[in-house]
């Protein structure tokens, strides 16, 4: 009998640390190797604990990510950056001189690959009546080639040039329609003594309907209205040159007009470059119309406790003085058609006119010869008069 207790208190004993002892590895392998093996890792790589290096479970995990974004700007930016040219403008007196005359440069952005190139404005700051100027133009591959003047649009600003010598490379063009602010768009210059680009990232942040291109308080039915503002630092320097979109594609060419004494800065749609792209290639750029009026676009705001011009759309015609004389130009189409301070354009040839389809953009559809039905407010009834552009 005290044989068979010893025997029975043994296999307990053995049960007990059998038991013991596979809880512990459990502990061992679960809890503290992991923890040392992450601790030590240099312990992974020995034989006997590969296994076990092999078997850890990762509960969380850091890592680090760095975002080199100068490097996915050079990416977006490495075709459309190839179609930036520098203009380089001198006197055309000068340019034979053995005296040293310093040209004037502005950046340009080539359209087609038939060498047709877009600025804003011009590469001279002052340019003299008559006098003759001769153009030169840097590309990206190092050569240089001799320019010459397409001409200008009246309407949206725009100078166009063309250059021979063979297939060049050509800027995308967006569709301006569809883009939105919030986007970052990458701004690209060149108008150094030397071809050198310069970029600059910043975010498209207003759609600005009512900014017309006149530069002065009240709108020209002559001049482009509805552009986009971007937040750029030193928007001066890139006049004339992109702004891109993260997909490499044109949203707009940078302007910049003087306004209440301050250079205003601003980017003319692609889609507005489109249609001049189209008027200087079929030579028709002096085609443009004109009425001969100012005005304010009329808003929701303006509407508000405005009194008998309560109207949230139209082309009030206006001048700050309240003088016809200087609301309608004496002589133009829109004075021989008789239209009046304070007369308000509803519609030009049944098309609303609103925000969306300002009355220097509907005008701006026409041609010189054409005739436009205008539908206009006047005293508060409606009539119709035809003015001969």
């Amino acid at each position: 009998m005290t044989l068979v207790k010893k025997l029975l208190y043994l296999s307990l004993f053995s049960v007990f640390v059998f038991i013991l002892g596979g809880l512990g590895g459990v502990v061992m392998q679960e809890r503290v190797m992991p923890s040392l093996l992450a601790s030590f890792p240099s312990l992974s790589r020995m034989a006997m604990f590969q296994n076990l290096a092999g078997n850890v479970t990762v509960i969380e995990r850091t890592e680090q990510l760095v975002v080199r974004e100068d490097d996915s700007v050079d990416a977006i930016v490495s075709q459309p950056s190839t179609a930036v040219v520098n203009i380089i403008a001198s006197d055309a007196k000068d340019a034979g001189s053995q005296l040293f005359h310093a040209g004037e440069s502005r950046t340009g952005v080539l359209l087609t690959n038939d060498g047709m190139i877009v600025t804003y404005g011009m590469p001279v700051s002052v340019t003299v009546p008559g006098k003759e100027y001769v153009y030169r133009v840097l590309l990206f591959d190092g050569t240089s080639h001799d320019a010459r003047l397409v001409g200008q649009d009246a309407l949206t600003g725009l100078s166009f040039f063309r250059i021979d010598g063979g297939n060049t490379p050509a800027i995308a063009l967006a569709n301006s329609d569809d883009s939105r602010p919030g986007k970052k768009l990458v701004a690209i210059g060149n108008s150094f003594e030397e071809y050198q680009n310069r970029f600059s990232v910043g975010v498209f942040s207003h759609r600005n309907k009512t900014f017309n291109l006149s530069g002065k308080s009240v709108a020209s039915s002559e001049r482009w209205e509805g552009v986009f503002e971007m937040d750029l630092a030193n928007p001066g320097e890139y006049v004339g040159g992109p702004a891109v979109n993260f997909r490499g594609e044109m949203v707009g060419i940078f302007g910049e007009v003087l306004l209440d004494g301050k250079e205003s800065s601003f980017l003319i749609p692609s889609n507005a470059i489109r249609e001049s792209l189209r008027l200087a290639s079929e030579g028709r750029l002096d085609a443009r119309p004109t009425l001969g009026a100012y005005y304010i676009s009329l808003t929701k705001a303006s509407a508000f406790g405005s009194g008998q011009v309560a109207r949230d759309r139209g082309a009030l015609i206006y001048s700050p003085s309240g003088q016809t004389g200087l609301a309608v130009l004496s002589g133009s189409p829109a004075d021989k058609a008789g239209l009046r301070f304070g007369d308000i354009v509803i519609a030009v040839d049944g098309r609303e006119i609103n925000l969306d389809n300002p009355l220097s953009v509907a005008i701006g559809r026409f041609a010189k010869g054409d005739t436009a039905e205008l539908l206009i407010l006047r005293n508060g009834l409606e009539q119709k008069i035809s003015v001969a552009l």
